[in-house]
């Protein structure tokens, strides 16, 4: 017997620097309400879902930066998104900055929650693999300051039994790496939940030649795909993407969302780049044909040959001679 879960995954369109976090969930209930109306029994929301994607700004005043953070969730402003889910017994994944003070430490995460269909919260995950700069480019077209806003995650890549499955979570960069999901494989997981906020074009620097950075922003789409489909096949998992896609500020998003399968195929993807949802019914079990035979860890893993993995970050020529 088959054991599917009807996922929707909800891209949100541009949100300006301007939008309240009142109107942003405004448009978000939307979305939760056209997925629930598919049957959906899980929702997807991007990275940093509830604000503009800040860290392309500047901002000198930690009052400035601690606006875009929500020290609560929930918090008054997101209750609503809650309680409506909860009526409507549907789950939801969602992005936001997190304000972390306990233990009268004041730090600052990059943070995806899983919510069950009572509207509890399962279970938190805050980004590890932070892109970007501490300092501000000069001569950059636009800035991507992550590692100033933001600490590295520091909870690992946990998992959930939730929605009859195993579920995991990451965020936007996250999705590059293919150790993000290799870790969670090695713990069973069968979905992977992630929201990403991701530029149409490279960032273009005074000293990096203009075709190479054009060519470069060519390929967005593609990079943002092909990751996340080897993933999928490599460790026989579901992958459901949501992105925030559009223009926003002025500057431009590649959206793209989908739902990949185990095989790595794409199931069904975005054709808007506004607030679209999308929707699919995942077999949990399709993948396990894979994690049996191509894919089978127990029989064909060598890790007496991937300890340099754990044990250097950077690439050193290594040679023979």
């Amino acid at each position: 017997m088959t054991r599917k879960i009807r996922t929707a995954v909800a891209q949100v369109g541009g949100i300006q620097r301007s939008e309240t976090r009142t109107s942003v969930i405004k448009r978000l209930l939307g979305l939760l309400r056209e997925a629930a109306s598919h049957g959906c029994k899980l929702v997807v929301f991007p990275e940093l879902t509830l604000t503009t994607f800040f860290p392309r700004w500047l901002m000198e005043t930690s009052e400035e930066v601690d606006a875009y953070f929500e020290s609560q969730m929930p918090n008054e402003l997101v209750a609503p998104l809650f309680e409506e889910a909860r009526r409507l017994q549907i789950g939801f994944y969602l992005g936001y900055a997190e304000l972390d003070k306990t233990g009268g430490r004041v730090r600052h995460f990059n943070t995806s929650i899983l919510v069950a269909s009572d509207g509890t919260i399962l279970g938190k995950y805050r980004k590890i693999h932070l892109p970007g700069t501490y300092e501000a480019v000069t001569g950059a077209s636009f800035q991507h300051l992550e590692k100033r806003y933001f600490e590295p995650g520091d909870l690992g890549f946990p998992l959930w039994r939730a929605f009859e499955g195993i579920f995991g979570m990451c965020l936007c960069n996250d999705r590059r790496w293919p150790e993000t999901y290799r870790v969670m494989a090695l713990k069973g997981v069968e979905m992977v939940l992630l929201g990403y906020n991701t530029p149409d074009t490279a960032i273009r620097y005074n000293d990096v030649p203009s075709s190479y950075t054009h060519q470069y922003g060519q390929l967005r789409m593609f990079h943002n795909h092909v990751t996340m489909q080897a993933s999928a096949y490599q460790n026989g998992i579901w992958v459901a993407a949501a992105a925030k896609s559009g223009v926003e500020d002025g500057f431009g998003l590649i959206g793209g969302s989908c739902i990949i399968a185990p095989t790595g195929e794409i199931a069904v993807r975005t054709l808007t780049d506004g607030d679209e949802v999308i929707h699919y019914d995942c077999d949990l079990d399709l993948g396990r044909y894979i994690r049996e035979t191509v894919f089978n860890f127990d029989k064909h893993r060598r890790i007496e040959e991937y300890r340099i993995i754990t044990e250097q970050i950077g690439a050193r020529v290594l040679t023979e001679n």
